[in-house]
């Protein structure tokens, strides 16, 4: 939609931000994840296992072609994210784009499995998380993750927190919220 909006009006540009997995909180705490009812995305269910607001994380299968088995994903920190906004957008404001359409895939370029992201949060933290090994979900990809060669090299863009720095700000995020 957004490639034809800038075919049909001339004085529109646009950069299109193609996000992977925003995971993490704002290192303040005062800006994370809160979903409403049950989590959809991995991390939140994480935290709210660990806290005790689920009894029991599911991951689902062990038997994809990855080192685990365990799915792969790109995961990227929430403050990463917003720093590629700002990139864009200054990018937008100093008519520095190459075209009136760009997009760019804002993730780290490499993958987490789920069982990773499980190991890392606990090693992060020191808190241990109730999880069982399920049969697969219909239409899971075993593995994907970002091709950020044209954000860091155009934008001068790149993702910056590890892993483990994210996901202990995803759970100092739930600790502030739950008053834990």
């Amino acid at each position: 939609m957004l490639r034809d909006v800038v075919k049909v009006t001339p004085d529109i540009k646009v950069i299109a931000l193609r996000y992977f997995n925003p995971i993490g909180a704002h290192p303040s705490s005062l800006i994370g994840e809160l979903p409403r009812g049950v989590p959809n995305n991995l991390v939140p269910f994480i935290t709210q296992t660990a806290s005790g607001i689920r009894q029991q994380l599911s991951v689902f299968g062990n038997d994809y072609n990855t080192p685990d088995g365990s799915c792969i994903r790109d995961y990227i920190n929430v403050v990463d994210l917003a720093k590629a906004h700002v990139v864009a957008i200054n990018r937008l404001l100093n008519k520095a784009n190459a075209d009136r359409y760009e997009y760019f895939n804002v993730g780290t370029g490499s993958g987490a499995s789920v069982l990773e992201v499980v190991n890392t949060f606990e090693a992060a933290t020191g808190v241990k998380v109730n999880y069982k090994i399920v049969p697969r979900r219909p239409g899971d990809i075993e593995k994907i993750y970002a091709d950020t060669t044209i954000a860091n090299t155009v934008l001068g863009w790149k993702a910056e927190t590890s892993l483990n720095d994210t996901l202990l700000s995803a759970w100092n995020w739930e600790k502030k919220i739950r008053n834990l």
